[in-house]
């Protein structure tokens, strides 16, 4: 019962454009669980009981708010699925975490250490390069540069295909990233593989997300930019920060210049909405004193 359920609700929820992936694994992972305790309709009880066995606070309340939008759905059909509280588990206290703005040199020693991986004969240090280069250089979602293939590659700039948002875009590129990017080309058609993805691994096989996320970790604790496995620390994500917050950095101070330069950076980073981009920006000296000029200028009158 419970399974033929989340069949029509899983197809529903991507017949409306979500791709309801990690969704659709938790509520099969509950499914499963509900299902070996007999139980044919949702239960209180056992939403929690299941949410519980995630490790961190933020994780069961992830489960539990992800059951309680089923059941919400299903109580529509059936009074007797139960709809758990949204605070059956306390109240969301979601903190912001505070994101790394990489300095130039320390992405300059990111790239020159990827480009050392080994083994040196094959395509993988280029590709790492090239890969947290163009991450730096756009601000790109990870996921979205592991999707990319020779085809998305125009004179134009990079064509990003319905990503998070279900919406592509392109985005043209800085002279020097074409340069580099360039460079990595030829040495991937020198392949030679049926495979059309444009990073590959030495294999020929396009990396894991997994597999990328460990070399950058590897990478950044062999730079003294992390901490020892375990220990909290700049992200791979936060390349994506960095490019926002250095984006605005360098426009032009004045409030109009500010606002058309918000929109143009969140059309470019596939924000769905440009408040999603406010999210990913982070005070900076360079900032705070632009800020500072500002509020001068407005207490003098000189701003209108």
């Amino acid at each position: 019962m419970l399974s033929q359920d989340l069949s029509r609700y899983v197809e529903l929820q991507r017949t409306v454009g979500f791709k309801f992936r990690v969704q659709h694994t938790l509520l099969r992972s509950f499914v499963t669980f509900a299902e070996r305790h007999g139980d044919r309709h949702i239960e209180v009880t056992r939403v929690l009981e299941w949410a519980t066995l995630a490790p961190s606070p933020q994780q069961r309340r992830n489960r539990l708010v992800t059951v309680r939008r089923f059941a919400l759905v299903l109580a529509a059909e059936d009074l007797r699925h139960q709809i758990p509280s949204a605070e059956a588990l306390g109240r969301n206290l979601l903190k912001r975490r505070i994101p790394h703005i990489y300095t130039r040199d320390e992405i300059t020693a990111l790239l020159q250490a990827a480009a050392q991986l080994k083994p040196s004969d094959t395509i993988r240090p280029l590709m790492y390069e090239t890969l947290f280069g163009l991450l730096a250089a756009t601000g790109m979602r990870i996921s979205e540069a592991l999707a990319l293939r020779f085809e998305d590659v125009t004179a134009d700039g990079l064509v990003i295909r319905q990503t998070k948002f279900q919406k592509s875009r392109l985005l043209p590129l800085h002279d020097t990233t074409r340069d580099a990017l360039d460079k990595y080309l030829l040495a991937r058609r020198r392949l030679g593989t049926l495979n059309s993805m444009l990073f590959v691994s030495a294999t020929g096989a396009p990396p894991a997300y997994s597999t990328v996320i460990a070399v950058f970790l590897r990478l950044a604790r062999s730079l003294g930019v992390r901490g020892e496995p375990g220990q909290t620390g700049p992200r791979i994500h936060d390349l994506r920060h960095t490019f926002a917050v250095r984006s605005l950095e360098q426009c032009q101070h004045d409030h109009h210049a500010v606002g058309r330069h918000i929109v143009a950076l969140s059309t470019y980073l596939g924000h769905a909405h440009v408040t999603d981009t406010y999210w990913y920006l982070q005070a900076t000296p360079i900032l705070l004193r632009q800020i500072a000029a500002a509020g001068e200028a407005l207490h003098q009158g000189a701003v209108t």
